[in-house]
């Protein structure tokens, strides 16, 4: 059976080409692993051992700028990833009551991925569309004035896609 490295060859080919392409190694880490998790989705042990022999770094230095930054995530996640902003705007028109809706649809609770890996969810801080409040945004696609009863809509939108591929 393949390991995670040899299973993502093609990968690991497409991050050593942007770290070879950087004019200095020093100072590039983060610049390194916010390219890696877009090319991943995610930051295994894999792909941090890699990101710190490639800039000749110590792998718990690396570690220790994933687990520090919310930004970067060892886990993956979905296919569709939902965001409920709980920002006070979104959270004061009922922004909670729709990710509680999203947990019990879905089955899973806010920074959880569903088994089949379609679906992640989390709630975020805030989105900067106080104006659209409560805002859920799905694959960067925002949806505006969300009310309970559209949550069901929502994840039935990719549900669907899946059909028809």
């Amino acid at each position: 059976m393949c390991n995670f490295v040899d299973r993502n060859k093609n990968l690991f080919d497409e991050l050593d080409g942007f770290i070879n392409s950087l004019p200095t190694k020093n100072g590039a880490l983060i610049q390194v692993l916010h390219h890696a998790q877009g090319i991943f989705g995610y930051l295994p042990r894999e792909v941090q051992l890699y990101v710190a022999e490639k800039l000749d770094l110590s792998p718990a230095k690396v570690y220790g700028v994933v687990s520090f930054y919310s930004y970067f995530t060892t886990e993956p996640k979905g296919e569709y990833k939902i965001s409920v902003c709980l920002g006070t705007v979104c959270f004061v028109k009922g922004s909670d009551k729709i990710l509680e809706k999203f947990e019990d649809l879905l089955g899973i609770k806010s920074g959880e991925t569903t088994k089949d890996s379609k679906f992640s969810l989390e709630g975020l801080r805030c989105v900067g569309a106080c104006g659209l409040a409560p805002v859920v945004v799905v694959n960067g696609k925002v949806y505006g004035h969300v009310k309970l009863d559209q949550v069901e809509d929502i994840i039935n939108e990719y549900k669907a896609l899946e059909v028809n591929c």
